[in-house]
């Protein structure tokens, strides 16, 4: 007879899951937990994978929308609340209760933070009763993975390309062995790859200068942007080359004139960076041959392309080796 912590991988791995890891609530550092359910037993951490293929449009700069519909919303959004509730309700089947808990993207306790996958000028702030998981925090406590520089929670088997949700429960599940493998070497590849700099060399991440330069801000890496870009702007080179440091109010600026590419249907802005942080981190993960999924060619295959600063084309559609020529 399958055992409770058998059947949970079971249900998870059933509706999409890739990893999951049990951590007793005595190892949870992350406080929210006992205010989300003082009567919790055990936290329950499910991963799922960002496809890679999700990234090819943007590593080729041939189609954007990819990486945010698949690797972004499509997770959040349908495939893992619908495993968290499949799960959930096997728990209650078993006579515990259960609490799922995926990311509010809208709710910050911060008064000036922001998210840089959504538009900001949706999101709720100053919520300071709207306890929240420090998701990064609870995943490192169940043992998923480590914290990269960037501050992304790294596996041995994606690298940084996964996304994760919780289940509080009642239930005493055994609890899994804290995470021993060492991923990140702290080689800077995730710093150096940031179209806007938004990363310092610790790995600090200024999350309004992100925001700018997800959605493209640089023009190297944005084929949307038409040339007289920022024309008015007496920064405007600074500001298509990623070398300007934006305080919250200028980059709330620049974000309302970057609507070159459509977002996506549940509010999620469409990245045109793809989080290059995270791609520079998997490619080097990747080379060092530490990562437990294997494909039969490397992620990166040709040379990183650039567009130049002053271009006069805007078409999406163009090859990387037109891209070169031009």
């Amino acid at each position: 007879m399958n055992t409770l912590k058998e059947k949970i991988i079971s249900r998870f791995v059933k509706f999409g899951g890739d990893l999951v890891r049990f951590g007793s609530v005595e190892q949870c550092t992350d406080p929210t937990v006992h205010l989300l359910m003082p009567e919790a037993r055990t936290v329950i951490c499910a991963a799922f994978r960002q496809l890679r293929g999700a990234r090819r449009g943007i590593e080729e700069g041939s189609t954007y929308y990819q990486y945010t519909t698949n690797a972004v919303e499509v997770l959040e959004e349908n495939v893992m609340p619908i495993a968290l509730l499949r799960v959930c309700a096997l728990l209650e089947d078993e006579g515990f209760e259960a609490l799922p808990q995926r990311r509010n993207q809208t709710v910050m306790s911060a008064a000036d933070d922001t998210n840089f996958e959504v538009d900001h000028r949706e999101i709720y702030r100053n919520r300071q009763a709207e306890h929240q998981l420090d998701f990064e925090q609870c995943a490192l406590d169940c043992g998923l993975g480590e914290r990269g520089l960037s501050g992304s929670i790294l596996t041995k088997e994606f690298g940084p390309f996964q996304r994760y949700v919780f289940i509080l429960t009642d239930a005493e599940i055994e609890p899994d062995q804290p995470f021993s493998h060492h991923l990140c070497d702290h080689c800077g590849e995730c710093v150096q790859a940031c179209p806007g700099h938004a990363l310092s060399a610790e790995g600090r991440r200024d999350r309004w200068q992100c925001s700018a330069y997800y959605i493209g801000a640089n023009m190297t890496k944005n084929p949307f942007m038409p040339p007289e870009a920022f024309g008015d702007d007496p920064e405007r080179l600074a500001i298509i080359s990623g070398e300007v440091n934006l305080s919250p109010e200028r980059a709330r600026a620049i974000i309302e004139k970057l609507i070159y590419y459509p977002p996506i249907k549940h509010g999620y802005w469409s990245s045109i960076c793809g989080r290059a942080c995270d791609t520079a981190c998997y490619i080097h993960l990747e080379e060092k041959g530490i990562l437990t999924k294997k494909f039969n060619s490397p992620f990166r295959i040709r040379p990183e392309w650039h567009l130049p600063l002053l271009t006069t084309s805007s078409n999406p559609g163009e090859t990387q080796s037109q891209r070169q020529k031009n």
